[in-house]
């Protein structure tokens, strides 16, 4: 548990920072398209991160999703990272094959949302 409030917590740094960093860094320097594709990246980090730590502390309210809410929180790490780092080099480099690469990180988030989905369907409340 320790640890995957450490994994959330740079996840939320990083998108923090790259978002400040594409702003005020990259604006001079990269397209509007370029930007564009940078701050998909970095809204991709922040709406999940919440997500992230929602799943962590899931097992505390309900029975019976312990494993499905940790699957989720490794698919939610691993897609964001795949998902964002493909697209933070993508902007910066333009190097076309990463986007070949998004769409597994985009896999990995959308597995992340069926296995919070399973785990709210199976789980029990706690008294």
């Amino acid at each position: 548990m320790k640890r995957f409030v450490m994994i959330a917590s740079l996840l939320g740094f990083w998108g923090v920072a790259s978002g400040a960093f594409g702003a005020h860094a990259l604006k001079g320097s990269l397209s509007t398209y370029e930007l564009g594709i940078w701050q998909t990246a970095v809204n991709y980090l922040l709406f999940h991160v919440p997500v992230m730590l929602f799943a962590i502390v899931l097992p505390n309210f309900m029975s019976g999703v312990e494993k499905t809410a940790k699957y989720s929180f490794i698919s939610f790490a691993f897609g964001c990272a795949v998902f964002s780092v493909s697209l933070q080099v993508l902007a910066i480099t333009g190097t076309k094959w990463l986007g070949a690469i998004t769409p597994i990180g985009g896999m990995l988030l959308l597995i992340g949302w069926v296995l919070l989905f399973v785990t709210g369907w199976k789980g029990r409340l706690k008294p």
